[in-house]
C-alpha cells in the first residue's frame, strides 16, 4: 500500500493516471475516505493524473489522538506532493477537504493552478455542535451518529435508490476512528475564513448542493462567492455530498471548470 510520511504521521493516497498529465488533488469530506470520489475517476483520468488520499484520522491514514487545525490537514496536503515531487496541481476538496483547500489558496497559492471548492463554508456554524459530534463518538462510537451523518449527506432519494456509493461510505463511516473524526471535528469547530477569503488569487469555482442542510448557500456558498475574487459557482440539486447525489453533472463541471486552465506538464 503506498504510505508517504509527513511530520510525524503517514498518509495513505493513490496516484493514477499518465505520468505528463496535469496533477488533480481529490480531498474528501469528514467521516469517508479517498473513496468518495470513485464515481468521478473514470472521467477525470482521461485528463488527468489524480492524487488521492486519506485525510488525516481517516482510512488508512494515521490518527493522532489530538486536536487538529485545518493548517494541520493543509500542511500534511503540501508534504504529500513534497514527498511525490508535485510542484503544482490542481485542487478539488469537499466539505472538510474544501475548507483545506481554503488554506491553501490563501497561503500557499503558488502551488495552485485551480481550486474548486465544493459544498462548502468558511466558517463552521454552531461550535457546540461539533463538541457535541466529539462527545458522542468518544462515547458511543461512529454508530451513533451514523443516521444523522447519512441524512444529512444523501438527498433521500439517492438513500432510497440502495445506490451502492452510499452503501460503501456508510461501512466506511463506521470503520473511521472516533479519535480521528473527533480531530477533525476540531478542525472545522475553529475554521473562520471569512476575513482571509480575498487572499484566494487562483481561479476558484464554488459548488453548491440547493438541498445541503450542512453547508447551505445562505450564510455559507455566498460568502465564498462573494469573497473570493471572480469566484464562479455552479448549484446542484443535491444535498451535501453533491459528488454521489448528483455524479454526471458534478463531474461536468469540473471538466468545464478545470479543463481550460490546465495543461500538460513539460
Amino acid at each position: 500500500m503506498p504510505f508517504a510520511t509527513v511530520g510525524k504521521n503517514r498518509l495513505y493516497y493513490r496516484l493514477e493516471g499518465h505520468n505528463g498529465l496535469p496533477v488533480l488533488v481529490l480531498s474528501h469530506s469528514i467521516g469517508v475516505d479517498h473513496g468518495l470520489w470513485a464515481p468521478q475517476m473514470h472521467d477525470l483520468l482521461a485528463h488527468f493524473q489524480i492524487l488521492r488520499y486519506d485525510t488525516r484520522g481517516h482510512g488508512a491514514s494515521d490518527a493522532p489522538h489530538a486536536e487538529y487545525s485545518i493548517e494541520d490537514l493543509a500542511c500534511d496536503v503540501l508534504g504529500l506532493a513534497d514527498a511525490l515531487g508535485i510542484a503544482q496541481f490542481a485542487f478539488c476538496g469537499l466539505s472538510l477537504g474544501g475548507m483545506t483547500g481554503q488554506w491553501l489558496g490563501m497561503h500557499a497559492s503558488e502551488r495552485l493552478t485551480a481550486l474548486v471548492l465544493a459544498n462548502n463554508s468558511p466558517r463552521a456554524g454552531s461550535k457546540a455542535a461539533w463538541d457535541d459530534r466529539r462527545t458522542a463518538v468518544f462515547a458511543g462510537g461512529m454508530a451513533s451518529i451514523v443516521d444523522m451523518a447519512m441524512q444529512r449527506n444523501f438527498l433521500p432519494e439517492t438513500l432510497a435508490q440502495r445506490n451502492p456509493h452510499t452503501s460503501t461510505l456508510r461501512a466506511v463511516f463506521l470503520k473511521t476512528d472516533p479519535a480521528g473524526y473527533a480531530g477533525c471535528c476540531s478542525a472545522i469547530r475553529d475554521m473562520d475564513h471569512v476575513a482571509s477569503l480575498r487572499n484566494i488569487r487562483v481561479p476558484t469555482l464554488v459548488i453548491v448542493g440547493n438541498r445541503d442542510a450542512s453547508t447551505p448557500w445562505e450564510g455559507h456558498g455566498e460568502i465564498l462567492a462573494r469573497e473570493i475574487p471572480n469566484a464562479r459557482v455552479v448549484r446542484l440539486p443535491s444535498a451535501h455530498l453533491s459528488n454521489i447525489d448528483c455524479p454526471q453533472p458534478f463531474t461536468a463541471a469540473l471538466q468545464d471548470f478545470l479543463l481550460p486552465l490546465t495543461t500538460p506538464a513539460p
